[in-house]
């Protein structure tokens, strides 16, 4: 059962799904572009059943499957008490960087669930298929084309720095309770976000979400603040996150395990809207102010089109280059211009 929510979020209770069928249901919610909570989503998947009899009887479960593969894990110094996040460590980080197999890695964090005078381990994004083969096949959902692949999360009580992903993401409480804190993607200029390119795991984070309240160095964030939305899920409850919301994640209990699956849910070809964001930056962002401001108005009319399609005035016949079916005209043209064809 689902422990507590805020306000905003929409619900979809498995009758409602057995009702209305999980066919369409993931291309729905990622055009809504809206948080949505699943409770009971993953109740009855033979590792949310394991993991009700603990930690041994889940990691027993898990090392069935186990393949001898190294991950990266997390291992943190119990004065942080799970809070993985910048520091004065050598590469800049509050937590040291080790290779564990996945059953070295349940080990550590059932020794340290038992004992918090041990460091805390954090072992996250394993593609289940490389770690865990099987277990995706054990532990189902309808909801995804079978081509999407899960990945496993799994550690001590935690808090992973609020971030975003580029792409769908629903997540699978299978042990312990999770809380998410989302706040929605227009809020970024209030979250203050730190470097893209020196990163905890590889998206940039917000560093005022989770510092002191009223931190002077981020006098915006109280505005965000007030938009923010928390849920606290139980074992077997889910929650569909769409791109680029962004979510802070607190890992409650000594022990836990979250399952999630990655797609895009909206993509129109092979190119990342967020490598063309990265391109425009480079290209426009040091410009002077008037000239930018020219080319954000050539941005809204061409990309972003709030008052519609900008060849709308013409028969489609003539839409050319600005036509869906150019995709793969246009890609080429961009692609000869940045090899100076």
């Amino acid at each position: 059962m689902m422990a507590r929510a805020s306000q905003e979020f929409r619900k979809i209770e498995l009758e409602q799904l057995a009702q209305d069928g999980a066919a369409g249901l993931a291309q729905a919610l990622a055009i809504g572009c809206e948080p949505v909570i699943l409770p009971g989503l993953c109740r009855d998947w033979p590792a949310v059943r394991a993991a009700r009899d603990g930690w041994a009887a889940l990691s027993a479960y898990l090392v069935s499957f186990a393949s001898e593969r190294l991950g990266e894990a997390f291992v943190g110094a119990p004065a942080i008490e799970g809070r993985y996040d910048y520091g004065d460590g050598p590469d800049g980080f509050n937590f040291e960087r080790q290779s564990l197999t996945l059953a070295q890695g349940l080990e550590r964090i059932g020794e340290a669930s038992a004992d918090r005078r041990l460091a805390s381990v954090y072992m996250g994004s394993l593609p289940i298929e490389d770690y865990l083969p099987g277990f995706g096949a054990d532990n189902r959902t309808d909801l995804l084309a079978p081509g999407v692949q899960p990945r496993a999360w799994l550690g001590n009580a935690s808090r992973v720095a609020c971030h975003y992903d580029t792409y769908e993401n629903l997540a699978c409480v299978v042990a312990g309770r999770r809380r998410f804190t989302l706040y929605p993607p227009d809020a970024v200029g209030a979250l203050y976000v730190g470097p893209i390119d020196h990163t905890l795991a590889g998206q940039p984070i917000a560093l005022a979400v989770g510092a002191p309240a009223g931190d002077p160095r981020y006098p915006r964030f109280a505005a965000a603040a007030d938009r923010a939305r928390i849920v606290e899920l139980e074992p077997g409850d889910a929650l569909f996150l769409p791109k680029l919301w962004w979510h802070q994640v607190e890992a409650l209990e000594p022990a836990n395990m979250l399952v999630n699956y990655w797609w895009d849910g909206t993509a129109m070809g092979p190119d990342a809207p967020y490598l063309t964001m990265m391109l425009a930056m480079t290209a426009i962002a040091d410009r002077p102010p008037e000239e930018r401001a020219a080319w954000r108005a050539f941005f809204d009319h061409y990309v972003f089109r709030p008052d519609g399609h900008p060849l709308a005035h013409l028969p489609a016949d003539r839409h050319g280059l600005l036509d869906k079916s150019a995709y793969g005209r246009v890609r080429a043209l961009v692609m000869r211009a940045l090899r100076g064809g």
